[in-house]
């Protein structure tokens, strides 16, 4: 049995910007609508049957997203990025551009890119973590979780992670 929770509906959603270093049209900052679309497959149980409770995935996922919005996503683990300082102001180069962000601003993330790609991968394996740890205490059987993190309506990444 799988769970669907459309990110548009269940208002799953946060606004950032990000870049992607030396991408030729997106190596600039600039910022999206997101929208997380998540998927749990597993067996029936429990009380009420449930595969996981919706309003679970909502909250864990909800999370996640108010980490991320209103921020500049910065990718921790970029060969292209160079970190100067991590503390009260985020200064970092790429090539030739500078850049110095008040560090309440950002969002630093242990990822190669902010692509959705990997924002995808980093939303799914949070949330099976999460999912993997409330599972003993809710007899909960999860086989899969895949989450899409969506740039705009009709263009995102999905990630699966399986058990």
């Amino acid at each position: 049995m799988k769970i669907v929770i459309n990110g548009i509906h269940a208002n799953l959603r946060f606004s950032a910007a990000h870049m992607i270093p030396c991408h030729e049209f997106c190596g600039g900052i600039h910022g999206h609508s997101y929208h997380v679309d998540v998927q749990v497959e597993g067996e029936r149980s429990g009380e009420f049957g449930f595969v996981v409770d919706f309003k679970k995935v909502k909250e864990l996922t909800r999370d996640i997203c108010k980490k991320l919005d209103h921020k500049l996503l910065i990718p921790l683990n970029n060969n292209e990025i160079k970190f100067k300082k991590l503390e009260e102001s985020i200064e970092f180069s790429i090539r030739e551009k500078e850049y110095k962000i008040p560090a309440e601003d950002c969002t630093l993330l242990p990822l190669k890119s902010t692509s959705a790609e990997d924002m995808a991968e980093y939303f799914t394996e949070k949330l099976y973590s999460s999912l993997k740890t409330d599972e003993a205490e809710s007899n909960t059987r999860i086989k899969s979780v895949q989450v899409c993190v969506n740039e705009g309506i009709g263009q995102g990444a999905y990630f699966e992670r399986l058990d």
